[in-house]
């Protein structure tokens, strides 16, 4: 059976590596589809495994969280991120510092 879109979205965010965040772009381009963050932003909403997918680890490209994080909202977001060990500077995370590497993207 073929993967889904969404199915590949989730495969790729359960492989963010604890202490990094991944971008919207960054997930669709290892999806298969550098167009679909938008897409990635929809599955991630409605995420059926928080507890698995840990869909709070995809930032914006300029590491802003979503204000429509659905799993407790911006502030949830933020928490678990610093759980994670990242750390925020002028409310967003230091992508230098903290995006994940996949050299095969860029």
């Amino acid at each position: 059976m073929e993967e889904n879109s969404f199915e590949r979205i989730y495969k790729v965010v359960k492989q963010i590596p604890r202490g990094t965040v991944a971008t919207y772009g960054q997930v669709a381009a290892l999806a298969g589809n550098r167009r679909w963050a938008r897409v990635v932003g929809y599955a991630l909403h409605v995420n059926p495994d928080p507890e698995n997918i840990p869909c709070y680890r995809v930032v914006t490209k300029d590491g802003r969280v979503s204000e429509a994080f659905a799993f407790g909202g911006e502030n949830e977001q933020v928490r678990l991120l610093m759980e994670d060990g990242i750390e925020f500077v002028d409310g967003h995370v230091d992508m230098k510092k903290y995006q994940w590497f996949t050299p095969q993207i860029y």
